[in-house]
């Protein structure tokens, strides 16, 4: 992993499924990352805007949809692109949601080998892409079941969809971070106890480390120190109930695990390049489905 790159963790908790953002937007600034979630990207109003998944870099053209397998490095750059009502819906959801069981059912054999293709990145053609477009709108205004069955429904129009483009000449060469044991130690240690103070003695202490050696372990893995990977976490929580829950602010930022307001918008600003105030009033609609 190049320092540059981003591992964002998402705002979805272990027990969601899916989470859907829906806003219409007039800036890309959020850095190249990956995630362990797959993500579709659909991108409406977007000539221009330059697309880097892997190796792969393009300008796009007004309309596209993009399914991202798990912790391939990816972004979308304003670039050369010149309008203001640029309309973006990600859908992000667990690589483990669909377990190989199922996946292994003859009925899912197309989702499966999409899957599949999706560690180079998926580009699908136009002509497929304004055909789900209305399934995919409605995704930010339904609800429980029916989210996860138009969900289904999309994947499935997908994998049968002819041009199909693969975008990376490489696959992800991150695949072991949620392989390690030690990692998922920590990562479920933080999602229990995000909200309390989080002493680099005790969580070193769970992986059998010394602080120094563990501070050198997370940083390599992670790219992050324990701090910004515990606060990494508590922004994921808070950008979800900024617009979930009707809480102020001060309210989500102690319920996060952040005992100052100041320091609170300082991280939540340097992680999302807004405050708190306008991440809330960017958005136009997110669901999560449990």
């Amino acid at each position: 992993m190049t320092p540059e790159v981003h591992r964002e963790i998402t705002p979805l908790s272990p027990e969601d499924s899916f989470l859907v953002f829906d806003r219409v937007k007039d800036d890309f600034d959020f850095p190249i990352h990956f995630h362990p979630e797959y993500e579709l990207n659909f991108i409406l109003n977007g000539k221009a805007v330059r697309r880097v998944i892997g190796d792969s870099m393009e300008e796009i053209e007004d309309i596209e949809l993009v399914l991202v397998g798990p912790n391939l490095q990816h972004g979308w750059e304003l670039h050369n692109c010149r309008n203001k009502n640029i309309h973006e819906i990600t859908i992000q959801f667990h690589n483990d949601l669909f377990d190989e069981k199922l996946l292994s059912r003859r009925i899912m054999k197309p989702i499966k080998d999409m899957f599949e293709r999706s560690a180079h990145g998926i580009l699908f053609s136009e002509k497929i892409t304004k055909e789900v477009k209305p399934k995919i709108l409605r995704l930010s205004k339904i609800d429980s079941i029916d989210y996860f069955l138009e969900l289904i429904s999309i994947l499935q129009d997908l994998a049968t969809s002819r041009n199909q483009r693969l975008l990376s000449s490489y696959t992800s060469n991150n695949k072991d971070f949620e392989n390690s044991d030690k990692i998922k130690i920590i990562y479920e240690y933080v999602q229990e106890n995000y909200q309390n103070k989080i002493s680099l003695n005790t969580i070193s202490g769970l992986v059998n480390m010394s602080p120094v050696s563990f501070n050198r372990f997370i940083k390599k893995r992670t790219g992050k120190t324990l701090i910004e990977y515990v606060n990494d976490t508590r922004i994921g929580y808070a950008s979800r109930w900024l617009i979930e829950k009707d809480l102020s602010i001060a309210e989500i930022a102690f319920k996060c695990g952040f005992n100052n307001i100041a320091n609170f918008n300082r991280v939540f600003k340097k992680s999302k390049n807004c405050t708190p105030s306008q991440y809330r009033e960017e958005f136009s609609g997110i669901k999560r489905v449990l």
